[in-house]
């Protein structure tokens, strides 16, 4: 089991004419997306006394188990995990890192005008305008809510969809904005951060097979089973978490070429009670059908067939409050190298 930090970042965001998100930080740079032509600005590095990084932590199977090598799983669909999300943050935090960023950025000489202009701006606000003081008097009765960005996801434009800036919500109440964080967001943020190592189908005959020859494929049960990540959040009063796991249901042999025969026909290969996929060749198997595997019509000739096999995964959640549900379907797929011979005849 590992944990790790949320890799994602305090994001505040003006309501002005010109949309400003800062990121409390030493450098700002312009940013343009969405074929917008209003500037956005974040740090271009990490720095304690203004920064505020997520307090989700997540624990499981983050870097692919013990295998050296691992990838995400890939939603089935047009839909992903939330790339931006709303957590709480205690109101002396606020106070505490709010003023650390304009100290950090008006004294600095290096900092453009506009920098610190927005800086002052968003500081007025909670210290001095709409509210009183960062609302410290009332730190016992609630929390501000912040944007926070992934890290690894700020070139896709629903990293810009949590646009409010920070907003003060009474303890008890609901706030009433998307991807506000609660056990499903959790959930749908740990779904991004499951990693799965990677996995060749075992093949018999192994790599070089011949024309016409059923070549058996399957999954060991020991290597295929289900993983799962957790998503905690225990900060200003609110402790929360939820579990996402995948559960891996079938195989999807596609074997590189037309020039080719799966089995079954459709190339899915579902998943057997013991959890394993497919059958081992055994001797003695030579002249039966495989039910999972591929039969090549052509030689692969100089080169090889890219084998890809695909598996699809069930994703179900549970969360904090007896909370949970399914997700979609996520796929995790690699390619492997198969020689496909002619069978050689003997004339006499």
């Amino acid at each position: 089991m590992h944990a790790v930090t949320s890799r994602a970042k305090w994001l505040l965001v003006s309501g002005t004419a010109t949309t400003l998100a800062l990121l409390p930080g030493t450098a700002f740079a312009d940013r343009h997306h969405g074929g917008s032509s209003q500037g956005n600005y974040h740090s271009s590095g990490k720095q304690a006394g203004g920064s505020i990084e997520s307090r989700i932590t997540f624990s499981g199977s983050t870097r692919g188990g013990s295998g050296s090598s691992s990838q995400a799983v890939t939603p089935v669909g047009d839909w992903t995990p939330p790339a931006c999300w709303y957590e709480p943050i205690s109101a002396r935090d606020f106070a505490k890192r709010t003023e650390a960023s304009y100290d950090e950025v008006v004294n600095n000489p290096a900092q453009p005008d506009y920098a610190k202009a927005a800086t002052g701006q968003f500081r007025d606000i909670y210290k001095d305008g709409k509210y009183k003081n960062y609302n410290l008097d009332k730190k016992d009765e609630g929390n501000w809510w912040v944007a926070v960005q992934d890290d690894n996801r700020l070139d896709e434009p629903g990293a810009w969809d949590c646009s409010e800036l920070p907003f003060w919500v009474e303890n008890g109440d609901t706030p009433k904005v998307k991807n506000a964080v609660t056990p499903q967001v959790l959930a749908e943020l740990a779904y991004n951060r499951i990693q799965l190592p990677t996995t060749e189908v075992t093949l018999a005959p192994a790599n070089t097979t011949k024309v016409n020859l059923p070549t058996w494929a399957w999954l060991d049960k020991a290597k295929f089973k289900d993983v799962s990540v957790t998503a905690s959040l225990n900060v200003a009063g609110l402790n929360i978490q939820a579990t996402t796991t995948a559960m891996p249901v079938s195989l999807k042999l596609e074997p590189g070429t037309s020039d080719a025969q799966t089995y079954p026909a459709s190339g899915e290969c579902a998943i057997n009670a013991d959890g394993s996929i497919g059958e081992p060749y055994a001797k003695g198997k030579a002249d039966q059908t495989p039910p999972c595997g591929i039969k090549y019509l052509r030689s692969s000739g100089d080169g090889t067939y890219k084998l890809k096999a695909t598996v699809t995964w069930q994703i179900s959640w549970t969360g904090s409050g007896g909370a949970g549900g399914d997700l979609p379907d996520g796929t995790f797929g690699a390619t492997q190298d198969v020689t496909v011979q002619e069978v050689q005849a003997v004339n006499r």
